[in-house]
């Protein structure tokens, strides 16, 4: 070991005594709280105790002798359970208990939380296992009830020594980074009980021979196994790492961007320097054998925004080591309080970013401004997240590139994949319609006392359409200034601004209107309305959510909103009959009163889309374009809201559309043979909407003159050219296709390819739906399906070329992949993984 070992044991537990106390002081009480007793929930086994499970729970930590304060709170619970009985601990099944990531460091924060190793033997049994898993399910949700954000991790010894067979879930990474994960462990962790490690004893240049080394320690008696913990070491981390590394920090900075930006360069570094990566561990333990005391030098967040400000300049990226420094600031300003700079706990830090910043010859100006986040609003949000989606991606393609030139797989699993990617797709992709979320927490409020819509027609100077502003309409206020956004239609500004939190209970809305009858009486209700049943947020989705088709979860439809037949009607005569009262049809005159329809929903994957349609056929398109959004095996929208803000007949029409509405979700998600035909009427003429099983159509009915219909004839050409480039209709193949099992129809989903793998005999069938739903078939094929996987996967992330308004994040709605399994006599769809252990079984119909 190393020639000072002993005094390195001393200066270890002296420093790691410092670090638990730096990490405590930046707590609140409540998280003091949880923190100290973490070990004794877990060491102990009680009912009394919070996460108690019945069974033979794994329990005890190696090493482990309670402190005053740990003390304390075990007397009082057994004078609670009338005596010591049942808290006497003989077995030590836990190993260590450690925190790992910005815990005790200069990035961590009040509201931080808390990533936990739980490190066990490999040898236990995987149902004790489950059994300590769960009791840290429950130890995590009394954390929550404090309001600490608690993530534990079960470690076993051997985990990176064998290939990594975890999936992502919450906070775990799963196969997305593996040796980097022990890399980011051992520069970052905190001993909070258990072993010491070992690795930060051993030599340095050690490399391949670590394991050797270790082995030997251990069998002359310099190391015993009741005291010590060896997780492993690495002569290097595979190339093969990297491009899933890069993958989970983009998903990371949906929550957490200026850590995710830092950790992103930080990929790219490694690659840079590859395959002789100087990995920021082994810094650290350097830093370590030679430190006298702990200061700056080894703190994680400062040694990785060296390793990362040298690479920048050495590649000459000024700009991106400008927004570097930025995010680290703002990373660590978080964590600073007014008032703690006296507080030595705090000082420290303060004393660090001083020095920084003086090193940075920063401007007074420039520290203004990012000291006033707080009340950052919609223009510097925007701004900001502009700058770190352009940072990540440009460390995303730098490893896209790097993977190309070592021609290397992806060690990452396909339902990894397909998880992470729809996750960074839901979340960034800039789509027609969709409503872009820019405050990833980048401000606490965005928050605006005015906002102004304004209307231009078409044949005017600016572009025509909608535009929406954060002042007033006066002259003072609104000359000279940027619109926020801009669309064809108000619904979409009115929902841009509801989810990126502008609107208030006190905003005061301000319209100036030229061509439709959207007036501001409607245009509030319709903010009120959509505020009371969207919320601004909502849980994430669930990665069965993530791995499976959208699904559309809440639907809400706005009537006559910019277009109200109703209107002018105005003083006219009602003239209806029983047979004439339909409001699509409506009074001898045989109007359509519905004039526009706007649609928003948000779906599974927690995306925000819009639509608007208006005209004579707005109905019809609305309701085609909607069911295009559901597969047949899709589960029914958990709610559907209908709005209408029509002058006149305001129920009427509300009722009968959404009567309508529930109608075709029925026919369309309802399992069945062949195709099914809803007509209706829209003013004087008939349309047949047409529900088969991998879409539905809609085409005019020709009546004749005695009233019966013909068949269905289909749209003209113009009109069909029309609805095509509008998007509104599903068009169906008449061509015969070959033979598809109807579970793949039932998983059609418009905007997605899916691949679909069955057995069959020595080979396999895969079935192929693009994003129009058009099939292709192969019988028999041969070969392994998880290379076949990885190359459809590569082929879709090999393209880096930005086409004109293509979203930086286009390439990353990647294929799905299915296998098709029969159970019980019933087939059924499974997630595609390289191994069948754990998958859960998605239903081929409703759920």
């Amino acid at each position: 070991m190393h020639a000072n070992f002993h005094r390195l044991v001393e200066r270890c537990e002296q420093f790691n005594q410092q670090k638990q106390q730096r990490a405590l002081a930046v707590m609140n009480r409540y998280g003091q709280q949880v923190f100290q007793l973490l070990p004794v929930l877990l060491h102990y086994h009680h009912p009394l105790l919070p996460g108690y499970v019945p069974g033979d729970v794994p329990a005890g930590i190696c090493r482990f002798a309670p402190n005053p304060c740990q003390r304390e709170f075990i007397d009082e619970l057994c004078r609670a359970a009338n005596g010591h009985q049942g808290l006497a601990q003989d077995r030590h099944e836990i190993l260590g208990l450690y925190s790992m990531g910005s815990t005790s460091s200069i990035g961590q924060g009040r509201r931080s939380d808390l990533d936990i190793w739980v490190c066990h033997s490999h040898a236990m049994t995987a149902e004790r296992v489950a059994l300590l898993q769960q009791k840290c399910l429950l130890i995590s949700k009394w954390a929550e009830q404090r309001r600490v954000e608690l993530n534990f991790f079960l470690i076993p010894d051997n985990k990176f020594r064998t290939d990594n067979q975890q999936w992502v879930e919450g906070e775990s990474c799963g196969s997305a980074q593996h040796l980097l994960l022990l890399d980011e462990f051992y520069r970052s962790h905190l001993r909070i009980a258990g072993k010491r490690l070992v690795w930060l004893f051993a030599p340095g240049k050690l490399g391949p021979e670590y394991d050797r080394f270790v082995a030997e320690q251990f069998a002359n008696g310099t190391l015993n196994h009741d005291d010590w913990l060896d997780l492993g070491g690495f002569a290097r981390i595979p190339a093969e790492e990297y491009f899933g590394s890069a993958l989970w920090q983009l998903y990371k900075s949906i929550d957490s961007p200026y850590k995710a930006v830092l950790k992103t360069v930080l990929m790219e570094a490694y690659s840079h320097e590859y395959p002789d990566t100087q990995l920021l561990c082994r810094q650290h333990k350097a830093v370590f054998q030679t430190a006298e005391s702990l200061d700056e030098t080894q703190d994680h967040y400062v040694l990785m925004l060296e390793k990362v400000t040298d690479y920048l300049k050495s590649i000459g990226d000024e700009k991106r080591l400008d927004l570097v420094r930025r995010c680290f600031y703002l990373k660590v300003s978080e964590a600073l309080e007014p008032g703690q700079e006296h507080d030595e706990a705090f000082a420290w830090r303060r004393r660090t970013m001083d020095r920084l910043i003086a090193l940075w010859d920063w401007p007074a100006e420039k520290l203004a401004k990012l000291d006033d986040r707080n009340n950052w609003k919609v223009e510097e949000v925007r701004a900001a997240y502009g700058e770190l989606l352009e940072a990540l991606m440009q460390s995303y393609r730098s490893l896209i590139q790097f993977a190309r030139r070592n021609n290397i797989s992806e060690s990452i699993n396909p339902e990894d994949i397909g998880i992470l990617s729809r996750k960074l797709y839901a979340a960034f992709e800039n789509l027609p319609g969709k409503v872009q979320l820019i405050n990833l927490r980048i401000a606490p409020n965005l928050s605006e006392p005015d906002i102004s819509l304004v209307q231009v027609p078409k044949g005017r100077a600016n572009q025509a359409g909608w535009y929406l502003y954060k002042y007033g309409l006066s002259p003072v206020e609104i000359l000279g200034r940027s619109p926020l956004e801009h669309s064809d239609y108000a619904s979409r500004l009115v929902a841009w601004a509801h989810f990126n939190g502008l609107l208030t209970e006190q905003t005061q809305w301000h319209l100036f209107n030229q061509s439709t009858d959207l007036d501001l009486q409607h245009l509030q209700e319709f903010s009120r309305d959509l505020a009371r049943v969207f919320p601004v947020r909502l849980p994430a989705p669930t990665n069965l959510a993530l791995s499976r088709p959208c699904e559309v979860r809440h639907l809400g439809i706005f009537l006559n909103l910019e277009q109200d037949p109703t209107a002018l009607r105005r003083d006219r005569p009602i003239e209806f009959g029983a047979d004439t009262s339909d409001p699509f049809s409506f009074g001898r005159q045989r109007e359509n009163l519905v004039g526009s329809v706007d649609i928003i929903y948000r779906n599974s994957w927690d995306e925000i889309r819009t639509l608007h349609f208006e005209g004579e056929t707005a109905v019809v398109d609305a309701l085609t374009a909607m069911l295009g959004k559901m597969h047949q095996g899709a589960s029914p929208p958990d709610k559907v809201d209908v709005f209408c803000y029509s002058r006149h007949f305001r129920s009427l029409l509300r009722t009968r559309f959404e009567q309508l509405v529930k109608e075709c979700i029925g026919l369309r998600l309802e399992p069945a043979q062949g195709h099914r035909l809803k007509r209706l009427m829209l003013g004087p003429e008939q349309f047949g909407i047409f529900f088969e099983r991998r879409g539905v159509s809609v085409k005019r009915m020709e009546a004749e003159r005695n009233g019966a219909m013909r068949e269905p004839s289909p749209l003209g050409a113009a009109a069909r050219d029309a609805t095509a480039r509008r998007g509104y209709a599903l068009r169906l193949d008449q061509h015969q296709r070959p033979p598809v099992p109807e579970v793949v129809d039932a998983y059609a989903s418009e905007g997605l390819m899916q691949f679909f793998f069955e057995n069959s005999g020595e080979g396999y069938n895969l079935y192929i739906l693009d994003e129009a739903n058009r099939t292709e078939v192969y019988h028999q094929i041969a070969g392994s399906k998880d290379e076949l996987v990885q190359s459809i996967n590569r082929f879709y992330t090999a393209n880096q070329e930005q086409g004109e308004g293509r979203s930086h994040f286009s390439h990353f709605n990647l294929p799905q992949y299915y296998e098709i399994v029969r159970e019980d006599g019933e087939q059924r769809v499974l997630t595609y993984r390289t191994s069948k252990d754990d998958r859960d079984p998605l239903r081929a119909g409703p759920a």
